[in-house]
């Protein structure tokens, strides 16, 4: 199978593409857009262009010309559409970014799946879309219409499009809504690595808010199973389903937190900071939906999740 990869040198797009490379061609597609350092995702490709299973394109999602050129010469059987702009906080600030890149760069995507008959398609959402879902755990159930940040409605906006094109083109469409991903590879802004890494150079971290908000963290192995489950299950048959990529456990961020401390065997300094507008008190995930559709079963605690992190952190 040809399978396209958006996002393909990020924290999960570089993981997925060494999970599918043995039995797949694998196209990746990528901009290195500066959010963070463009060669950290340089090196998490860098064995992945010894394989000859492996092309790298190098092309920004929302340059349609690029896209034809590449939907053109190549041929696909499955996107899956990781690329976008991240972060919440980052979105408040230039919400028209956020917009140009998730949602325009997913229409453009999705034009080339239908002129080129591409009939089966996974979108990475996220559990952001819930905002401050009272009811916890978070079902694909609930309401999602009252997002709290830029980034969080331009992931509800792509599954709506999605949606349209599943009903329009009869693209097979599944949606998957991450949970605080973590492990190897983790982007450097993300907590769990800027909090290791601020204690490793004894610098102090920034704790927003009383340290009682809540997180489903969800280590980078157990997400991989979900999406190639996720793979199995898109072509099955026409069909728009979204699924919840979750541990289905809320760790609280003092928790997180004196959890990196033990493992790193070094006490944090922190530095007290009122709540950022857009960050979510609670993400938390039924996967009851994805146990019994796609047979996801996460597999690793948070403790060990940590530990595995650290000891990459460590050696790289």
């Amino acid at each position: 199978m040809n399978i396209l990869i958006t996002g393909s040198a990020g924290f999960i797009g570089s993981n997925l593409c060494e999970a599918l490379i043995g039995n797949h061609k694998i196209f990746g597609l990528d901009n290195f857009c500066d959010y963070y350092d463009p060669q950290i995702k340089r090196n998490n490709i860098s064995s992945l262009q010894q394989n000859s299973n492996f092309t790298l394109l190098e092309a920004d999602i929302r340059n349609e010309n690029a896209l034809i050129e590449i939907f053109s010469k190549n041929k696909f059987d499955l996107i899956i559409h990781l690329a976008a702009m991240a972060g919440v906080r980052p979105s408040i600030e230039n919400p028209q970014l956020y917009t140009e890149v998730n949602i325009n760069g997913t229409v453009n995507l999705l034009e080339e799946c239908r002129k080129h008959e591409i009939k089966n398609f996974i979108f990475a959402s996220s559990s952001s879309v819930y905002g401050n879902n009272r009811k916890v755990p978070f079902s694909e159930k609930d309401p999602v219409d009252h997002p709290i940040s830029p980034y969080a409605s331009t992931k509800k906006a792509g599954e709506l499009i999605c949606h349209t094109y599943h009903y329009l083109e009869k693209i097979s469409m599944v949606c998957l809504r991450f949970f605080t991903v973590y492990g190897p590879r983790q982007r450097p802004d993300l907590a769990i690595r800027k909090f290791a890494r601020l204690i490793l150079d004894d610098k102090p971290i920034p704790v927003y808010g009383d340290g009682l908000t809540q997180r489903d963290y969800t280590y980078i192995d157990d997400i991989i199973d979900g999406i190639l489950k996720a793979i199995d299950f898109v072509h099955e048959g026409n069909k728009y389903e979204i699924f919840n990529l979750g541990e289905s456990r809320t760790i609280k961020l003092s928790k997180m937190i004196s959890t990196i401390e033990n493992s790193l065997g070094i006490k944090a300094k922190k530095e007290l900071l009122p709540i950022q507008p857009g960050d979510v008190k609670t993400t938390y995930a039924d996967i009851s939906k994805s146990r019994k559709m796609l047979g996801y079963n996460p597999q690793t605690d948070f403790e060990e999740g940590v530990e595995k992190f650290i000891s990459w952190l460590k050696q790289n």
